[in-house]
């Protein structure tokens, strides 16, 4: 079975599991989720839905693995006191795959400032996934159908950006992005693209060293043990389809360097993907969209491709 945790209760993601299990599924899901949850949130979409403890993949049921949570659900009203039960999805969900019971999961987005406002520690799934089965580095992966992009760095305050990025962090992002490019999608000899940290890759250094100190010493080793690595470019005409042609992947520096130009090509259907893990785990592309919980406004299509994907890698 491929486990699917909604996220965030009072968000979007469980309208979207609601929504895609009204129709017959090419491969056994479990929810992991509180069933009274989805229940109410199914009578408010006015959809019907048939909750059940063995597999299933008939339109309008949907098979559930209980994690209840601790307090009443008001869609588009996150609830400190429901963290906990988020975060016991994810691990059961992970626990699950690292056991063999689940082939792979998929995540719904969570909001992670109510749950850091509930005394737990969550920087994001990315690294407590890594964490939690003890992975070390792994690599966040977003990618729609003519782009990937790999992040050195991931949910980390701008400032915060330069100090976290040394030679041995990129060295080890860099060969997570090789290594799941052969092994996760067939690539014999990908082409990696790597971005500068500083506007126009540092300027020779007038703009920033860490592309001469750091960055380029890593490509340099690279290309010097026979792989294909571009780099460092700048960020600002990385993405144009000229310096993409013949490349897999592109690994930024930091969030907001790589996942705009992504996103803007295919928010909705893209999918973020964790490379370095144990097993396959994919996630959506957007967040909980609190204003249109409950409401039944939600896209489905960046869900959908999650769930395709995590089938298609995981066989």
């Amino acid at each position: 079975m491929l486990a699917v945790t909604p996220g965030e209760p009072a968000g979007v993601g469980p309208d979207l599991v609601i929504a895609l299990a009204q129709a017959e599924r090419s491969a056994d899901w479990a929810a992991l989720a509180d069933p009274a949850m989805l229940l109410a949130r199914a009578r408010r979409l006015n959809l019907p839905l048939e909750l059940s403890r063995t597999p299933t993949r008939r339109p309008k049921h949907l098979h559930v693995e209980p994690v209840p949570l601790d307090a009443p659900v008001a869609p588009g009203k996150p609830n400190p006191a429901n963290a906990n039960g988020v975060v016991a999805a994810l691990e059961q969900a992970v626990d699950g795959c690292l056991e063999g019971r689940f082939r792979a999961m998929v995540t719904g987005p969570v909001q992670k400032s109510v749950i850091n406002e509930a005394g737990i520690p969550f920087f994001g799934h990315t690294e407590f996934i890594g964490q939690r089965c003890g992975a070390g580095e792994v690599l966040m992966m977003l990618l729609c159908e003519d782009l990937r992009v790999g992040l050195a760095t991931t949910h980390l305050p701008l400032a915060a950006v330069p100090s976290a990025l040394t030679g041995t962090l990129v060295e080890s992002k860099l060969a997570l992005m090789l290594q799941g490019l052969r092994e996760r999608f067939g690539i014999h000899a990908p082409q990696v693209l790597v971005t500068g940290l500083n506007p126009h890759a540092g300027e020779s250094g007038h703009l920033g060293r860490e592309e001469i100190d750091i960055i380029e010493p890593v490509c340099a080793r690279f290309r010097a043990a026979g792989e294909r690595v571009i780099g460092p470019v700048s960020a600002d005409t990385a993405f144009t389809s000229r310096s993409l042609a013949g490349i897999d992947a592109v690994l930024s520096m930091y969030h907001d360097q790589g996942l705009p130009a992504l996103k803007a090509k295919g928010f909705g259907s893209a999918v973020n993907l964790t490379l370095g893990l144990p097993f396959v785990r994919t996630s959506v592309d957007h967040g909980t969209a609190l204003d249109l919980a409950g409401r039944g406004g939600g896209d489905c299509g960046s869900l959908l491709a999650a769930l395709r994907l995590a089938e298609r890698l995981s066989r």
